[in-house]
This record gives C-alpha cells, structure tokens and sequence, in this order.
C-alpha cells in the first residue's frame, strides 16, 4: 500500500464500564482514501471504539490524534467540528421532512437579514450532492419517509459526506437492506472513497468487507488482534482471528 496521510490517530486507547474491559490497550491509524473495516463478534467493542471517535463515550485512557495534534472529544459537537461523521444503522431521520431538510437538520441555511430558511440553496446543494454519489431518489423535495430503506441509507450517507472534512465512522450501514439495495449503498460508499475521505465501516459480512474495505482490523472480547491488508489475507485467516480457533 503507498503512504498516504494519517488523519486520524487511536494509540493506546482503554476504555472501561465499572470493572468491565471493554476496550483494551487499542492501536490504530486511519488513513486518508482508505476504507478501514472493523470487525468482530458481538461484544468485541466495535461500537464501542465508534462510540469513542464519536465523542458519545470518553476513552478511560489513551490518546485521539487528528492530522497529528491531539484532541479531547469530549461530546458529538466536538467529533463533528473537527470533520467527523457517524451514520448510524437506527437513522436519525425527521421523517415528516423532506430530503434537503434532513440533509442540514440542525444546520439550516438562511437568508439575512430575517432568518428565512433559503429554501432553493438547501435543495440545490442536496440536489447536486445526491447526483455526484448517485444515490437514486425521486427529488430532494421528496418526504424522507416515502424513501426505500436503502434510498433513506443513501441520504445518510450523503449528509455525513456533506458535513464530513475528515473521517466518515459507518457503524452495519446495510444490516437492514436486501441485497440490491446494499449493492446500491456499497457503490454510493466507493463514490465516498474516491472523493479521498475515510471511512471506517463495521459490518458483519466479510463478504462486504472483502468488497470494499482496503485494510481489516479484528478485535476479540475488546482486544485488538490485528491489522491485515484486505488483498493480502483471506477470509479463512480473518474468521480464525475473530474466533480464536486455528483455520482449517
């Protein structure tokens, strides 16, 4: 693989509830135009290290480097201003509202001296986004909830790209969706990557991760076993690191 820049830096990164480990001693560089895939059984800690990057939980010990300064991500404000996206399996979605609402929900723009929502600017700005990441939605005037699950994943995807300077966290973006459907999201994921953002991606398919992800890092009962470079291991050695039990 050739060097590419480190955006986001995890060293030694412990994190515990009570007297539970749930993150021990974790290590991890991701870097720009990459896709990084997180994967392990359940209770591994995955959502737990999103949650971290996130600012939603607060490591117990260990360091957040972004582009090499040091950071406390102490809440989701302080994540999304340094660049960071999360887009969720349970969306957060007005679903009442339509695309263009929900794409700057919580960051409408508007017209001085009044206030007044500018309407025409959020619907052409969503508008052109949707188009460059081809996510195939009837208009960005369209209700959120008239969308198809993997049309709504989309639009997700879309408004953390929109937002997102620095690293795109995608916590079972497909869990829900049918096949075709994830075919559709997994391309509007590729269309991510070529625009040079990163994005570390939790799933459960190895067969999706193989697809997309460039490197794979496999965490067990909150350790981290490993990092492999996704076109130079197999699927055999990543079952066996998540298992513990020696491939076949």
């Amino acid at each position: 693989m050739s060097a590419r820049e480190t955006v986001l830096s995890l060293q030694q990164i412990h994190k515990t509830y009570g007297g539970v480990v749930a993150i021990d001693t974790f290590d991890l560089d991701i870097e720009a135009g990459e896709i990084l895939a997180l994967v392990g059984d359940n209770g591994a800690g995955k959502s737990t290290l999103i949650k971290i990057i996130a600012g939603v939980d607060a490591p117990t010990s260990g360091r957040i480097l972004v582009d090499g300064a040091e950071v406390i991500i102490k809440d989701p404000s302080v994540s999304q201003a340094l660049g960071i996206q999360v887009v969720y399996q349970d969306l957060a979605f007005a679903d009442s509202q339509p695309v263009y609402m929900n794409m700057f929900l919580g960051r409408e723009l508007t017209v001085p001296p009044f206030g007044r929502l500018d309407r025409k600017r959020m619907i052409a700005e969503t508008e052109a986004l949707v188009r460059k990441l081809e996510v195939r939605i009837p208009s960005a005037q369209a209700t959120i909830r008239d969308l198809s699950g993997g049309q709504r994943q989309g639009v997700a995807i879309a408004r953390a790209t929109h937002w997102a300077r620095k690293l795109v966290l995608m916590d079972e973006p497909t869990a829900a969706l049918g096949v075709a459907e994830t075919a559709k999201v997994e391309k509007i994921i590729e269309a991510l990557k070529a625009r040079n953002v990163p994005i570390l991606i939790v799933s459960h398919s190895l067969d999706q991760v193989f697809r997309l992800s460039d490197r794979i890092c496999v965490l067990r009962r909150g350790k981290q076993i490993g990092v492999r470079e996704t076109a130079k291991t197999d699927k055999n050695e990543i079952v066996s690191m998540i298992t513990g039990l020696s491939a076949a």
